[in-house]
């Protein structure tokens, strides 16, 4: 547990060895918070961090055999890349040799053994990265701590570097914790993901689970759902000031998700009457590549539609208009909540 003001982190994280953990949540929620204060740079007022048996809690970070990578890498500015990477042996008790043998080893495997004498501000943002990974992992510890490690990077180089970091996690021995905002990192590099919003765990399981089956509004806009809690009976769902029929046969308390682009739109009431029809008013209209999306606003409920730029063209939406909207029952997805 850490408190900080008003603020209380109370979260219950395990990871096991050979385990990729990727902390997930909205900014404010306690992502860096809890991986600060597993590397011991923020003090903890009750709870445990144990790895291999061992309470961490009352040591010091640099005894704790944790490797951290953080967002901006903080590499040694007038240290040569060889030199970073063998800072934590050295710090660990290695001599010179030993440390410089181990780094230049670590290098070669992350591939950049012709940078060993170039200095950081020499190096692109992936090229630091890889140094930073190299650092943590050469130290050999038992707990790998990744706090944003691609959030830096340019879209290409973000797409090269996190297939190589996947490669690096895949051969790690021990256990890593990730904290990320981008949900196809987390989906990408990690073995379990864990949701927390406001210092709570809201939601934990595999990355194909958790983005199957959404548990708050955080996580569905994280995977582009449509999501509602309400009561379901015979088929139909009731939620908010509305109704929504479903193909799934469950009862009691559920979450009903669809995706955007199940959400078909109309100028007019279409004919046939569609058994999942209501009325909305345009909030927004946003575009995204190739396609647009359309926020619509209750009652009697929100919910957000992805259509083409020509269908945008062609229905005359902006912000304002009435429009009907439609989602087929066959489309909807429903689990307990």
């Amino acid at each position: 547990m850490v408190r900080r003001g008003a603020f209380e982190l109370d979260l219950v994280l395990t990871a096991g060895p050979g385990e990729v953990v990727a902390l997930l949540g909205p900014n404010g929620a306690g992502k860096s918070t809890a991986l600060r204060a597993l590397a011991g740079l923020v003090p903890m007022s009750g709870g445990h961090i144990r790895l291999d048996g061992a309470d961490l809690r009352p040591l010091p970070a640099e005894r704790r055999g944790i490797g951290m990578v953080f967002q901006d890498y903080l590499l040694f500015p007038h240290l040569s890349v060889l030199e970073n990477v063998a800072f934590g042996p050295r710090c660990r008790g290695a001599g010179r040799r030993a440390a410089r043998e181990r780094a230049a080893r670590w290098l070669d495997r992350v591939g950049l053994a012709g940078f060993a004498s170039a200095r950081p501000r020499e190096l692109s943002g992936g090229q630091a990265q890889r140094v930073a990974l190299a650092r943590a992992l050469a130290v050999e510890p038992g707990l790998l701590l990744l706090d944003e490690p691609l959030a830096a990077l340019d879209a290409h180089t973000r797409m090269e570097i996190r297939a190589a970091l996947r490669r690096h996690l895949a051969g790690f021995e021990g256990a890593a914790v990730l904290v990320t905002h981008d949900p196809l990192d987390a989906m990408a590099l990690a073995d379990r993901i864990v949701v927390i919003e406001g210092g709570r765990l809201v939601q934990e399981g595999a990355p194909a689970e958790v983005a199957r089956r959404p548990r708050t509004e955080y996580v569905a806009r994280l995977v582009g759902l449509n999501l509602y809690r309400g009561r379901a009976e015979a088929g139909t769902v009731t939620v908010g000031g509305g109704t929504l029929d479903t193909v799934d046969s469950l009862d009691g308390e559920v979450f009903l998700t669809f995706a955007p682009s199940a959400v078909a739109l109309y100028r007019s009431r279409p004919d046939g009457s569609p058994r999942n029809l209501w009325r909305a008013r345009v909030a927004a209209v946003e575009r995204l590549g190739d396609r647009a999306r359309v926020r619509l606003s209750g009652p009697p409920f929100d919910a957000v539609a992805e259509v083409t730029p020509a269908a945008v063209a062609e229905l005359d939406l902006s912000e304002g208009s009435l429009i009907w909207a439609a989602v087929k029952a066959t489309e909807t997805h429903v689990y307990p909540a």
